[in-house]
């Protein structure tokens, strides 16, 4: 038998630490936040920054529906997303432009809000957060280069993205003059999915994490829906992909855990999985811990106010 020096020892150890903490690692979800006083995003963050979090991703609405869409709350919110330690990804919600239209919200030009949405939160294809992580976006699609928002990345075994559906039905609002932009965003959605299930399957990843802010299940899909083809397709990429995808939404600030999706034929899709985010008045983040050395169920969730707390750094 072949015996080991003590320094060689220690440099095989210290290998098989590095690629057992390679193998698992922890993100966060938070959406529907602030919906009061931005102090509440901060006491949030500064909670998140005390985990030993990869990133952390917002699933939206940085406001309420009925607060003022101006220009003010967008920077505030843009300084306080730079008080995260750790990456910090972002895709908007309706309040941010959907439902700016709102007397009480400064009856704007909800296509207006959403270019200014644009302009400050997605100006770079990279994170938010102290610490930067490039990003891959839309805009790098020549038919889709208005679309920066939509994102995406990789860590370990696993492809992550985000999509813009929002609540307010996707902004399908027949009466209002936004919906305008509705098929453009909605064709984008679209192509982003499909291209992202196409990356995962070319990398041979164990799991796909998807991002958004809508409830897509809040109502039943039909000729009304704003929702409509996006559950057809996923469903069918669902089904095509055959293994674990996390949905992540927020919208209706429940915290819930549940398998909504179902196939054509009603089947339930057993393979996704989604979470809603707690959010509103009693906003929290989902923990969720990814093992790679699971890959039929990679994913464990619990909410950190359920996690102790790390001492806080000095």
């Amino acid at each position: 038998m072949r015996h080991l020096f003590p320094s060689a020892l220690a440099a095989v150890t210290a290998l098989l630490a590095n690629a057992a903490c390679a193998a698992t690692f922890t993100f966060a979800a938070i959406g529907d936040v602030p919906y009061g006083p931005p102090e509440e995003l901060s006491a949030l963050t500064t909670k998140l920054n005390r985990q030993p979090l990869t990133f952390t991703l917002h699933l939206g609405d940085i406001k309420t529906g009925t607060s003022r869409c101006s220009d003010d709350v967008y920077l505030k919110i843009r300084e306080l997303f730079d008080e995260f330690d750790k990456p910090l990804i972002y895709t908007p919600g309706d309040n941010e432009w959907t439902d700016c239209h709102r007397m009480l919200a400064g009856g704007y030009d909800p296509v207006e809000r959403l270019e200014k949405v644009r302009s400050l939160f997605f100006a770079r294809a990279e994170s938010l957060g102290r610490q930067k992580v490039p990003l891959q976006s839309q805009r790098s699609d020549p038919r889709f280069a208005r679309y920066v928002e939509n994102l995406r990345w990789t860590h370990g075994k696993v492809s992550f993205a985000t999509l813009h559906l929002v609540g307010s039905n996707n902004n399908w609002q027949p009466e209002l003059p936004s919906i305008s932009e509705f098929a453009g965003r909605e064709e984008a959605n679209l192509v982003w999915l499909q291209t992202t299930f196409a990356a995962a399957k070319a990398r041979n990843d164990i799991a796909v994490v998807l991002a958004m802010q809508a409830d897509t299940f809040m109502a039943e899909p039909g000729p009304g829906s704003g929702f409509t083809r996006w559950l057809a397709a996923l469903a069918d990429e669902v089904a095509r992909w055959g293994k674990p995808v996390l949905l992540l939404q927020g919208d209706s600030h429940r915290y819930r855990i549940d398998r909504p999706l179902r196939n054509v034929d009603g089947q339930p899709l057993a393979n996704l999985q989604r979470v809603v985010v707690p959010g509103e008045r009693h906003p929290d983040a989902v923990l969720i811990e990814v093992d790679e050395t699971h890959p039929a169920q990679p994913f464990r969730l619990r909410l950190m106010r359920e996690t102790p707390e790390m001492p806080a750094r000095h």
